[in-house]
């Protein structure tokens, strides 16, 4: 009914019928253009300084609760993800795995922190990380989320976890196929090693959930970043977020080459994820006073 009455039927020549038909289309569902990386660029340096704002932090946090509820749901629990539970994986089509009493055992009671989290830094991979100076920054928050690539040698892996003391390694057990095996390997290799980190899995549910979510406010991606589905738990778990390394861009803001990820120049693969979009979408959150973004180097004693 819609399209019929915003193009009702007429005898026009089929050109100039297309050409209405477009036009329609266009006024129901407008192109939007991503701004380029100079017009980014340009705004981010005109932006004044960073001022949390309480009641949209509560807005956004009672959005995300509705949507994703993150305390009760962000890892699969004994709790969520009874015996004999069928998880649906979410990236993986019509694929799911029972939970049955191997893989219950692998699952903490409940979720395992006090909630909610205080100060957090969530670290990204982003090239303009590199000789930010944002370390002792980072690491003054409560609670840091990073990503770590795994090392296939057991002992070289666990060796490579202790600088972290006592944390938690979270993992796609459950969203592709191709996830699920080396999630129990890291497992076991903790175990059998009393190694001092604790895995959880990241529910399925709760991945779904978040990919509805962000999709809904525009994202166009075949999957959403693991920066952001992170981003997201951070948003429902802590009070105050920073987010550091989070910058898609090929050049810096001053307008210096920087490499794609902080460690290597390796691109993703191309129309899988939409950094852009993401970033522009954080960017939003952060001129709302709902998270800070830390783009460029790091100040001595910054008040936040």
């Amino acid at each position: 009914m819609l399209w019929r009455g915003l193009c009702p039927r007429s005898r026009l020549p089929l050109g100039l019928a297309l050409c209405v038909s477009l036009l329609c289309w266009l006024y129901v569902y407008p192109v939007y253009r991503i701004p380029d990386e100079k017009e980014i660029v340009q705004e981010i340096l005109q932006q004044a300084g960073w001022k949390r704002n309480q009641t949209a932090i509560a807005a956004f946090r009672r959005l995300l609760e509705q949507c994703c509820d993150a305390q009760r749901l962000f890892a699969v629990t004994k709790v969520n993800s009874p015996l004999g539970k069928n998880l649906k994986f979410d990236g993986e089509f019509l694929y799911s795995l029972a939970v049955n009493n191997e893989i219950f055992s692998m699952f903490p009671q409940d979720t395992p922190f006090q909630l909610p989290l205080k100060k957090c830094s969530v670290v990204g991979n982003g090239g303009i990380l590199k000789e930010s100076n944002c370390g002792s920054q980072i690491d003054k928050a409560d609670f840091v989320m990073r990503f770590q690539n795994l090392l296939w040698s057991r002992k070289s892996f666990v060796e490579s976890m202790k600088v972290y003391g006592h944390s938690y390694i979270y993992m796609p057990a459950f969203s592709m196929k191709t996830g699920t095996d080396p999630s129990f390997r890291t497992y076991y290799t903790l175990s059998d090693f009393s190694a001092n980190q604790t895995i959880l899995f990241a529910n399925p549910d709760f991945l779904r959930n978040v990919e509805k979510f962000w999709k809904g406010k525009g994202i166009h991606a075949k999957r959403l970043s693991t920066g952001l589905f992170l981003v997201s738990v951070a948003l429902g778990l802590c009070e105050d977020v920073t987010l550091y390394g989070f910058w898609p861009f090929s050049m810096d803001l001053h307008g210096r080459i920087i490499s794609h990820h902080y460690y290597d120049n390796v691109m993703p693969f191309s129309g899988y994820h939409a950094m852009p979009e993401e970033f522009l979408q954080l960017w939003l959150l952060h001129k709302s006073g709902i998270l800070k973004m830390q783009i460029g180097k790091c100040e001595e004693n910054t008040k936040q």
